[in-house]
């Protein structure tokens, strides 16, 4: 099916590469895979970040002799789609265990998406200083608030994970597949986020009243009036909350360094995926200029959906054109030669061929448009990739490593 064509731009910009010509850096992304430990996909929502993140990681199995696990931290469940399976948890889930399309893997396969309550709760289990403060933790009610619906904690808690995977070493290479990108900054922040609310003057300003008796005698007048209005023992489970989380502080901070070294080893990539249209390619824009301000290590631009090259091609312009402005006489010559009859169906292919020269030269604008936004972007990384548009939504294996095959050469 023909897509919809957005409206025309006023002015053409210049003519379009072949991107064709980006095959042999196609060929470095996959090198990227092989000597990297961690690559992470960031990118604006809808351009097609967690397919490329799926389909780096199955060709990478494919054609390493290595062990990949695809991470995905983006709640939208479309790894399992794009991977063929029902279902995905915080438990990695083996994808290639055999030959597939008549080839056998060189390594092996794994997925997981980030269950937010689930890996708060193995942090707290095996970081807890002794079992009455993990259970106290586990039980907390603003605990189970927080981990259940605070968006923060999910940042966190995916770096926390991603430290885990990584310190394990049971992977050789981990893709994750990140929140669309304005997000994806929160989550390279947050553990250095969570370092510094634990150490803020307001969690000291919770917690006081709990720690110095002095101190209580002089709150409980303010204490009983927010326990009327905002539920009994509001203020005492906030303050028990952070008073069992501090004895873990030592612990977030060390493996927020640790996290922070992972992101900026030049072993951990990251790769940037985008459209040619133009609020995505602000946000790859935006997000690119953050990983040069964090001094982290800008793997490679894929651009995704890219039209053909060979509409902006002068000589196929050129008989677009025509076609559009004499197709009345292409019409009359295409009857005689096919025996066409003059009426009948033979009428409607004077405005077929005109609509389909028109529908060209509109195609041809839009190349020549991406091919000047490709230019600017290709100018971010040293590694760009264009990935054409593809018949199919990626839904199964098959289709992973057909776009795989765009991605690594």
């Amino acid at each position: 099916m023909v897509p919809s064509v957005p409206s025309r731009p006023s002015v053409p910009g210049p003519s379009a590469p072949d991107l064709s010509a980006s095959r042999p850096a196609a060929s470095r992304l996959g090198q990227l895979a092989a000597a990297s430990d961690v690559v992470l996909t960031c990118g604006a929502g809808g351009v097609g970040k967690t397919s490329v993140a799926a389909a780096l990681g199955a060709t990478a199995a494919m054609q390493l002799d290595a062990k990949v696990l695809v991470l995905t931290v983006d709640p939208a469940r479309r790894l399992a789609t794009a991977m063929g399976l029902g279902e995905l948890g915080n438990t990695e889930t083996r994808v290639l265990a055999g030959p597939f399309a008549g080839t056998e893997p060189r390594g092996e396969l794994w997925a997981a998406m980030l269950d937010t309550k689930a890996s708060w709760d193995d942090l707290v289990r095996r970081h807890a200083p002794d079992a009455a403060t993990r259970d106290a933790i586990l039980a907390n009610p603003l605990y189970r608030n927080i981990t259940a619906t605070f968006v923060q904690s999910h940042d966190y808690i995916a770096m926390e994970r991603l430290h885990d995977l990584h310190a394990s070493g049971c992977y050789d290479l981990i893709v994750v597949d990140t929140p669309p990108s304005r997000h994806a900054i929160d989550f390279l922040d947050a553990p250095a986020r969570m370092g510094d609310f634990f150490s803020s003057r307001l969690l000291r300003w919770l917690i006081a009243p709990y720690r110095s008796r002095l101190v209580n005698l002089a709150s409980k007048p303010f204490n009983a009036v927010a326990d009327r209005v905002l539920g009994a023992s509001f203020l005492a489970d906030i303050a028990e909350f952070f008073l069992l989380f501090q004895s873990m502080y030592g612990g977030f901070v060390e493996r927020a360094r640790a996290v922070e070294g992972t992101l900026r080893d030049r072993r951990t990539a990251f790769v940037v995926v985008s459209t040619l249209e133009t609020a995505p390619v602000q946000e790859a824009t935006f997000f690119c200029a953050e990983l040069a301000r964090r001094d982290l290590f800008l793997g490679a631009m894929v651009l995704n959906r890219v039209l053909p090259a060979g509409l902006d091609d002068p000589a196929a312009r050129d008989l677009a054109g025509r076609l559009e402005r004499r197709a009345a006489d292409a019409a009359a010559d295409v009857a005689a030669a096919s025996g066409t009859a003059a009426g009948g169906p033979g009428e409607l292919l004077a405005p077929v061929l005109e609509a389909a020269g028109r529908s060209f030269l509109d195609y041809a604008v839009l190349a020549a448009r991406e091919a000047e936004l490709a230019t600017r972007l290709g100018r971010l990384a040293e590694v760009t990739v264009a990935v054409p548009h593809l018949d199919n939504d990626v839904a199964d294996l098959d289709q992973l490593l057909a776009l795989g095959r765009f991605l690594a050469g």
